[in-house]
This record gives structure tokens, sequence and C-alpha cells, in this order.
């Protein structure tokens, strides 16, 4: 009976490591291989930045003057004050006063009912008095001021949703590393699904469409009860083959600060791995067969060692996995600006899948109710 058991966990391991050669060497290798265009692009199509903001006075002060002060020829910042009850009116007046290309929308507490994110993004958009929108937060700030121009070029009369790319800062707090290299993992599968055909989410932190697609697909009324969603989810439901691009020049990053403590970074993860349930089926199944098998592949590798069957071919495989994920993340790890992270790669990647799956369980089952 033990040799059947041993020689299930070969094969299963063997299933397992074939599927993430698969991702590997199908996928992503497309990231690793894609150059984008390095010349500076000339484009002038009108822009309206769209930014929701509750509460967010300090990070207003620090980053929405660098957002109007973009090197760009025509556009608009468009800041909904969303219920704020610090001084954020008082500092997005202010700073108004220096920069007439920002509009404030202001909404009040209602006693009845609750507003969210998406209720927000909705009158900033309705509000907006152009076609081609871009999206950001109140605690983002781009990487440089040509930010607008490499998204904006982006566009064209068949393309309508921009992926772009939003890593987090480097620190030194303890959480740091992993969630930089978690956000590194989640763009590497983003992207590369995108040029793929297959593109099933963006980072509202930076990701551009058109006004007339947010419409024409009635915005965000298919899942406006659902409290996150504002960005994946629309991507999800919207993006085509032929109307998806991304964007990954090193000037189009926009920059944010991690999470620094285990209990935001908690909140913040189960509130976007909630609506994985809600994806289309080709995407929630691509997405759990890397999860799984990924998770079962170190599984397996321990189980395989501790029966002691075939022990050393199956480190070989492992390493040989290893090896080939750093030859293709190196490339990739660079183009996403964060190259000193491939040294972490044999360690995080156990530590991710485990947390892939611990957090997807955690958002099939455990609901948020906030979006701030």
């Amino acid at each position: 009976m033990e040799a059947y058991i041993q020689e299930a966990l070969f094969v299963l391991f063997q299933l397992c490591f074939i599927v993430q050669l698969y991702y590997l060497l199908i996928n992503h290798s497309r990231l690793a291989g894609y150059q984008p265009v390095q010349a500076m692009p000339e484009v002038n199509i009108p822009v309206s930045i769209i930014i929701s903001a509750r509460n967010e006075a300090r990070n207003l002060t620090e980053n929405l003057p660098y957002i109007l002060e973009q090197n760009y020829p025509d556009f608009e910042v468009v800041v909904i004050n969303d219920c704020s009850t610090d001084n954020s009116e008082d500092v997005l007046k202010d700073i108004q006063k220096e920069f007439p290309h920002l509009k404030i929308v202001t909404i009040n507490e209602h006693e009845r009912y609750k507003t969210g994110k998406k209720f927000a993004l909705t009158l900033g958009i309705k509000a907006a008095k152009n076609e081609h929108l871009l999206f950001t937060d109140a605690d983002c700030k781009p990487a440089s001021l040509n930010w607008i121009t490499r998204m904006a070029a982006s566009f064209s009369p068949s393309v309508q949703i921009v992926l772009g790319y939003s890593p987090y800062k480097r620190t030194r707090n303890y959480l740091n590393p992993f969630i930089r290299f978690e956000t590194l993992k989640t763009g590497i599968n983003y992207l590369s699904a995108a040029l793929n055909g297959s593109a099933y989410m963006g980072i509202g932190r930076n990701l551009a469409y058109t006004k007339s697609l947010f419409f024409g697909a009635k915005g965000f009324a298919s899942h406006m009860q659902i409290i996150s969603g504002d960005d994946d989810l629309f991507v999800n439901q919207n993006a085509t083959p032929q109307n998806t691009v991304i964007e990954i020049h090193p000037d189009a990053f926009i920059y944010t600060d991690a999470k620094t403590t285990i209990s935001g970074w908690y909140r913040q993860k189960k509130r976007h791995m909630g609506v994985g349930k809600l994806y289309k089926s080709i995407h929630r199944r691509m997405l759990s067969l890397d999860a799984v098998s990924g998770f079962l592949l170190y599984i397996l590798f321990i189980l395989c060692l501790v029966f002691n069957f075939e022990p050393v071919l199956v480190t070989g495989l492992l390493i040989f996995r290893l090896i080939l994920q750093t030859l293709i993340y190196h490339k990739v790890f660079k183009k996403l600006n964060n190259s000193d992270m491939i040294w972490s790669l044999p360690f995080f990647d156990m530590i991710y899948y485990i947390y892939l799956n611990v957090f997807g369980l955690i958002g099939t089952f455990i609901k948020t109710t906030r979006w701030k």
C-alpha cells in the first residue's frame, strides 16, 4: 500500500511540475520578451484623471500637485471628495487656486445609505469632460512627469483599456519585501495574461479606459453591490484581445506606500481576494490552476522526501523549475524595476503560493464591508 501512495505522490508532483512549466513558458515568458516603446511618444488627446479620495488630506497635499504638474498639453484632474471628515475640502480648494484644471466633486454622507468607491468614481466619470479617462488614488505618485503621456499614447481607435503597473515603494518595514514580491507576481500574471489576449484584471492605481466603454457597459451596475472590484471586475467583464494593451515603461509607473501592519495588509488583501469568485469562469480556472499547482508542488515535494520516494529526482525537478523561473523572472523583475527581488525568489515563491490559497479561501467565505 505504501508503494501505491509513493507512486501517487510522485505522479501528482510531476503533474504540478508540468502545469507550472506551462505558466512559465507559455504565459510569463511573453512578458519577459516584451519591449515597451522607449521613444517619447507624441500625443495630445484630452485626458481626464479620476481620483476618489476619502479622508486623504495628507496624501492629497503631497501627491496631487505632482499629478497636476504633469508634462501634458490637455488634461484635467477630477477629485471626488467622498464623505471626508478631515480637512480634505480645504486642501483641495487651496490646491485649486494654483491649478485651475483641478475639478472637485464633493459627496456628503447620507443618513440612510452608505456610499462606496464605485459610486464616487461614477460621479467623477460623469463630471469628466474628456473621453479618455486615467485612474489613480490619492496615496499614489507617478514615477515621472510623463505618466499621462505614456498611458495616453497607448490609446487608439481600437484600444479602449490600458493596463498600467503600480509597484510599492521599498522600505525597511518587515512586511515590505513580501508585499513587493506579491505585487510583482500579481503584475506578472495580469500583464502576461493581457499579452496573451486574456486580460482578466487591472490595478485601479494605474488604469485607463474610455468613457464610452464605461457607459456602454453600464458602468459598475452588474457588481455595484460588491464593495471592491471597481478596477479588476470592470476589466474582467469588458476586456477583449483587441481592446486592451499594457504600458510598462518605467515613466508610466505609479508608486505608493505598502501597508506597514499585518492587520492593515490583511484587510486590504481580504477585500481584493473577495472579488475573484466573480471573474469569468475561464479566468477563475486559470488562476486557480496556477495557485493550486504551485502550492501542491511544494507540499508534494516535502511528502516525497518524507516517504523517501525518488528524493534526488524530485529535488532535481524543483531546482530545474527554480532555475527556469529565475531566468525568466530576472528579465521581468528588471522591467518592473525590482531587480533586487530576484534573490528572494526561492523563499518567497513558496510563501506566495501558501498565501494565495489561504487568502483565496478567506475571500470566498468572508465578506468585507468597507473600501476605506
